[in-house]
């Protein structure tokens, strides 16, 4: 279970045109989604509603290190305790930390947070959970947990997908327009019987396990690609994702365009295409442990 990005199901072998290799495919994606959406990130985290200046952060299902490396800016004081089941992801925050000059501000901690009991993660007064709660066996257990961590007076900060980004024109491709829309349509039965829990509305759990509830809102991402190479890389490691949640359901005409797209080495690449946006929305709710 690696939570820091919800369009990531897990790995899976296809049979088609050659494509970029799938082996740090997931890492690989969490680091696209860190590079096109830091500055809608950086937004997030200068709006969090903290009380006081936190010294000790926990980031739960921090995957490669997004939200981390989001609090350490946004805290220069501040000290991150990092969780996640990915040792390769840790590895990989690792190695950036200390490329960046804060591996000393960051704890890394290979963990289940499905486990019914989390290892010491200390008492921190900002605990970040993106894109991590709808991977949960049981949220609920999980949101009473973290409560239970959180110094008293501390903000406990959820950001969850409110939709999958969309990154092509609707006419676009040509010989199949809406195929990305289908595409998704086919992505969301998969995923509402694998992940039940995706889209849920936190608040009255938040609630429930004993937070007061601050604010809830939504930040909407709409980024004009522009031929930036890192949008391109983005949406086709995104697309490839949704290809293996999606494929069952889709007909023989729209898996062929899409593969037609997939294919990096093909005239109909999505690396080629300078039309492509990216647009998407983020709920993000702030809870407190009351003192």
């Amino acid at each position: 279970m690696t939570h820091e990005h919800s369009h990531t199901p897990g790995h899976g072998v296809h049979h088609g045109p050659r494509h970029v290799a799938d082996s740090d495919s997931q890492a690989d994606i969490l680091d696209l989604d860190a590079e096109v959406l830091a500055e809608h990130i950086a937004e997030i985290t200068a709006q969090l509603p903290t009380q006081r200046v936190p010294r000790e952060i926990l980031d739960l299902g921090c995957g490669t290190g997004t939200g981390t490396f989001a609090l350490l800016s946004r805290f220069p004081e501040a000290h991150v305790t990092a969780v996640d089941l990915s040792a390769e992801h840790l590895h990989r925050l690792r190695q950036k930390a200390s490329d960046e000059g804060v591996r000393e501000r960051v704890r890394t901690v290979e963990a289940d947070l499905d486990a019914a009991r989390w290892p010491d993660l200390g008492h921190p007064e900002l605990v970040w959970a993106s894109a991590s709660m709808h991977h949960m066996a049981d949220p609920a257990r999980a949101l009473r947990t973290v409560h239970d961590i959180l110094a008293p007076g501390g903000l406990f900060a959820v950001v969850e997908l409110a939709g999958f980004p969309r990154f092509l024109p609707e006419d676009a491709p040509a010989d199949r327009p809406g195929l990305e829309e289908r595409c998704h349509a086919a992505g969301e039965r998969h995923h509402a019987e694998h992940m039940p829990h995706r889209g849920a509305d936190l608040g009255p759990m938040l609630t429930a396990a004993g937070f007061a509830l601050e604010g809830e809102r939504t930040v909407t991402v709409d980024i004009e690609g522009s031929g930036d190479p890192a949008v391109g890389r983005y949406a086709l490691s995104s697309l490839q994702r949704l290809r293996q949640s999606a494929v069952d359901e889709l007909s023989a005409l729209d898996r062929a365009a899409l593969d037609r797209l997939l294919d990096t080495d093909g005239p109909h690449s999505i690396l080629r295409r300078r039309d492509l946006v990216v647009r998407t929305e983020r709920t993000v709710w702030a809870a407190r442990r009351e003192s």
